[in-house]
């Protein structure tokens, strides 16, 4: 990042936030640990992906707790550090909901639905950043 906490050198926008990049990965994926997903993972996309530069990738049990995990990441980011999304997309049949945060994408999926898309296994190779430092 430049000089000026929260924008960056590169031309995508940013969001003007306290959280680096990282910390709002580990935010993110403490927000839906406490919302009970499952199989929470950081991704770690800086290198390999030029807009954004973490994926966090969660599992909630059926619709109504992946759209729950959703409405907490966005309501707790929006009131503790006035961070909305850039995008959200599959909010309604909450499947698959993708929320844009500029640095970081958050991915909610059904059980059913990750095993299908298989996320992880496209993105193996990336690094994963631990979820618990700095949470």
């Amino acid at each position: 990042m430049s000089a000026t906490r929260g924008y960056a050198s590169r031309t995508r926008p940013r969001t003007l936030t306290d959280l680096t990049p990282p910390d709002l990965a580990r935010r993110i994926a403490a927000l839906c640990e406490e919302k009970l997903a499952a199989d929470v993972a950081v991704l770690d996309m800086r290198g390999v992906c030029d807009y954004t530069d973490f994926f966090v990738v969660v599992t909630g049990a059926n619709p109504r707790q992946t759209k729950a995990i959703h409405d907490e990441v966005h309501l707790v980011l929006k009131r503790d550090h006035g961070l909305l999304p850039r995008s959200i997309d599959g909010a309604r049949e909450a499947t698959w909901i993708v929320a844009d945060y500029n640095d970081v994408v958050l991915h909610v999926f059904t059980p059913e639905t990750r095993a299908f898309y298989r996320l992880e296994d496209l993105w193996n190779d990336v690094p994963k950043l631990e979820v618990a430092a700095g949470a």
